[in-house]
């Protein structure tokens, strides 16, 4: 069956995987992580696109963005990877593709999905033993969202400033959301709308999305059609 295009939506939120190739290491030292940063921040304001929230990991990358139409993404990673992948090779004197193939996208619906996407993915370096807590971790969105270290590459979402009137009733209240881990259903639920590129959100948001793009938006159901019965 061939590949579905990469579902991307103007104006809406994304859920973005990229990850090395056979799952190698992509960023080694703490000055890998800074290069990546540094061009994904310029490439993210030339391709117009808001990055909301992210995690670097040493063999991955996920984020959280929006992009104002629908190339944006691509310019975005396809920056990065311009420059990126040839300081990382000459550092370490290697060659050939550095990521896996195409990094993954879907669309998320905002409303429900954002502060647990969000929060998902700045655990995952807790929960892979990277760091023994998130405040612990500096390559990811999380200090910025508590108000302990503010980045300039991210642009807080809507859903983000609905958590309170204040920055301090804001950061309180994701800080009071980290508290427990993601539940395993939902991160389940996330990473397979994403690598499945399937769009995750309510029956009535897929709806409003099949006004805005022809891509389909969830997989055909199996089986044979149920069979209309003959006029008597």
């Amino acid at each position: 069956m061939a590949r579905l295009p990469r579902l991307v939506v103007p104006e809406q939120l994304h859920h973005i995987i990229a990850r090395g190739n056979n799952d190698q290491p992509v960023f080694r030292d703490d000055s890998d992580y800074q290069e990546f940063l540094r061009w994904l921040r310029e490439a993210a304001l030339q391709a117009k696109v808001a990055v909301h929230a992210f995690v670097l990991l040493p063999n991955r990358i996920q984020l959280l963005a929006t992009p104002a139409d629908e190339a944006g993404l691509s310019k975005m990673m396809q920056t990065v990877g311009r420059h990126y992948v040839p300081y990382f090779n000459a550092k370490y004197a290697r060659t050939g593709s550095l990521w896996e193939g195409r990094f993954r996208a879907t669309v998320l619906e905002a409303a429900t999905y954002f502060i647990a996407c969000s929060t998902l993915i700045e655990y995952q370096p807790v929960a892979l033993a990277i760091a023994a807590e998130q405040d612990a971790y500096q390559w990811s969105s999380y200090a910025h969202h508590i108000g302990s270290g503010k980045n300039p590459l991210i642009t807080d979402h809507p859903a983000y400033w609905a958590l309170g009137n204040t920055p301090f009733e804001r950061e309180a209240a994701y800080r009071r959301l980290c508290e427990m881990p993601p539940p395993a259903d939902l991160i389940e639920k996330i990473e397979a709308a994403t690598w499945k590129a399937w769009v995750l959100g309510s029956d009535k948001f897929k709806k409003q999305l099949e006004k805005l793009t022809p891509r389909r938006l969830h997989p055909v159901k199996r089986g044979r059609p149920p069979k209309v019965p003959s006029p008597s």
